[in-house]
């Protein structure tokens, strides 16, 4: 697992139904791409971020997959509709079993 992994989630608490709303989702992962060698030689192991999923009220609105190419610290920005009250929940997902969840709740009248 990372030894930085730390994320961070950022939505609206209240928003107007059928309005757009943003949603940003950062994760501090030391991206390690398994290309690289040590000074002695030995090959550093992958260690990535493989998926992004975001869910509203346990429905997918946003997924995303990451390659060896992806930088340290992906910063994901992206809309959707507020529809309705509930929670958003964004979920990381990478190599050797890196799992981080976050969840914000929102109002929506």
């Amino acid at each position: 697992m990372s030894k930085t992994s730390r994320t961070g989630l950022t939505a609206p608490a209240n928003a107007k139904k059928d309005s757009i709303i943003e949603i940003r989702a950062i994760a501090q992962h030391d991206m390690e791409t398994g290309f690289r060698y040590t000074e002695d030689g030995k090959r550093i192991p992958r260690d990535i971020i493989r998926l992004f999923t975001c869910r509203y009220n346990d429905e997918e609105v946003f997924k995303a997959d990451f390659y060896p190419g992806i930088g340290a610290n992906p910063l994901i920005i992206f809309t959707t509709i507020a529809v309705a009250s509930g929670t958003i929940e964004c979920k990381w997902t990478g190599d050797d079993g890196y799992e981080a969840i976050n969840q914000v709740k929102i109002t929506v009248s």
